[in-house]
């Protein structure tokens, strides 16, 4: 067994739960409020900025170029490509994506964000790859999941979210497998050790990512005004 299905054997009952969980299920059947889905956005969109910025921190640490190429793939992709299923959800919504950016980070999120880089400082190059891979792995499998169970049409509120991660390949998970699996194969007993535990966390910390979005996750107690409104985006 590839140490990546390791991996995703342990992490099953996890992957089951976000399946199942409210915000998931609400996309499914085209029924969430306009605040969960501007909250997700608000708090995607600084989370998907945090995560080109680890990827820059796994380019200082690459050795070759194909590394290099595969993660500057995935900064593109976010710039370029990942703002369509974020635009799916202000058209639903009634807002701009301009509207939802620049907002601070809630918790859950300034606790995901914190992890992952920790791990890209503190880590090594195996051990962000482990940390990043259940975002694009969990997302993928939602996506075809909700391609099996729903196969929108044009009236679904959602289809364009279901099948741009539902119809995708995988050619970021898979790519992340294989460098997680070939990284794996050399590593000592306890790096594979702290490369299964960011990933299990990061999974858990991708449920929680739902959960706050659902529930409008915020501080509980208020944030100065100075730190609770909206600021200048990258």
């Amino acid at each position: 067994m590839r140490f990546s299905e390791e991996l995703r054997r342990e992490a099953d009952g996890i992957f089951e739960a976000i399946f199942q969980h409210p915000f998931v299920r609400g996309i499914a059947e085209g029924q969430l409020g306009k605040e969960q889905l501007t909250h997700y956005v608000k708090q995607d969109f600084e989370y998907l900025n945090a995560y080109m910025r680890i990827y820059g921190i796994a380019i200082s640490k690459c050795a070759n170029r194909e590394d290099i190429a595969a993660f500057n793939e995935q900064i593109s992709f976010i710039l370029n490509s990942e703002i369509h299923p974020h635009h799916n959800f202000c058209t639903v919504a009634g807002v701009s994506y301009e509207e939802l950016q620049g907002y601070p980070l809630a918790p859950s999120a300034h606790h995901y964000i914190r992890h992952m880089l920790t791990v890209a400082h503190e880590g090594s190059l195996g051990e962000i790859m482990a940390v990043l891979l259940p975002c694009p792995w969990t997302y993928l499998e939602i996506g075809r999941r909700l391609m099996e169970q729903v196969n929108p049409d044009e009236n679904h509120p959602f289809q364009e979210w279901i099948q741009f991660y539902g119809s995708r390949a995988g050619g970021a998970t898979d790519k992340f497998r294989q460098r997680v699996d070939a990284w794996a194969e050399t590593a000592t007993a306890d790096e594979r050790r702290r490369m299964k535990e960011h990933f299990m966390l990061s999974c858990q910390l991708e449920y929680m990512f739902w959960d706050m979005a659902y529930k409008l996750e915020a501080w509980p107690v208020p944030m100065p005004e100075a730190i609770s409104r909206p600021v200048q985006p990258i």
